[in-house]
């Protein structure tokens, strides 16, 4: 786990179901349907994807207009599209939208995530199905982030990074918290191994161990008080 981030760089649908990215079985069908699934990215999408950012949790009333209005503060549009249901026609909640430069679209990236339109607080990041290596989408079974009530939470993106893994908390020096606390964290780890190696030395010199010997030594300097 040294390569350990708390944002995937591939998709894997089992780590993603998992709050530390260590699982080694599904615990829902959503995630073996995301195991199993073949998919590839829709090759009728145009445009830069690297300029490309997601935008979710849409008011259902929010149009394109308004969108544009709202994210071209941030830099020159090149296309925008709010996904709606092709039969219907109703939004279904989220849009692409394709900025001209790279500074706009990291600008948006930062200043636009839970911005409030239509009374919504909105999901930004960047495209995930082209830039992402196995990537699959919710409809499937994966996907990134989720409601609580829903009861199939993905983590790894923006919404639900990957939380350090237990083993890594365990000890500093191998990337922990303590150790990105701490200046030099490595080496007062070091230094307490070594201090408690020399103490189980002193005390299990007679291949005792300590707390064995601190119990007879108490019994000794109770016996000599008597």
């Amino acid at each position: 786990m040294s390569g350990w981030s708390p944002i995937a760089t591939e998709y894997d649908p089992l780590k993603a179901g998992s709050i530390d990215g260590t699982d080694d079985e599904p615990h829902d069908r959503a995630i073996f349907r995301a195991m199993i699934a073949r998919y590839k990215p829709n090759k009728g999408v145009v445009g830069d994807p690297r300029l490309t950012l997601f935008v979710a949790r849409l008011n259902p009333v929010t149009t394109e207009d308004k969108l544009h209005q709202v994210f071209s503060k941030f830099g020159d549009i090149q296309r925008l599209r709010l996904v709606r249901d092709i039969v219907t026609g109703f939004s279904k909640k989220y849009a692409f939208i394709e900025y001209k430069e790279q500074r706009a679209v990291y600008r948006a990236w930062r200043e636009a995530e839970k911005l409030v339109v239509d009374q919504h607080e909105l999901f930004v990041d960047m495209e995930q199905e082209r830039t992402l290596k196995g990537w699959v989408p919710r409809r499937l079974g994966g996907g990134l982030g989720g409601n609580k009530g829903s009861g199939q939470l993905r983590f790894g993106g923006r919404d639900r990074p990957f939380q350090r893994p237990i083993h890594l908390l365990r000890y500093p020096g191998g990337g922990g918290p303590a150790s990105e606390r701490s200046p030099g964290g490595r080496r007062n780890w070091d230094r307490r191994e070594r201090y408690d190696r020399d103490r189980h030395r002193d005390y299990g010199s007679r291949g005792e161990d300590r707390d064995d010997r601190w119990h007879r030594d108490r019994s000794s300097r109770h016996r000599e008080r008597r």
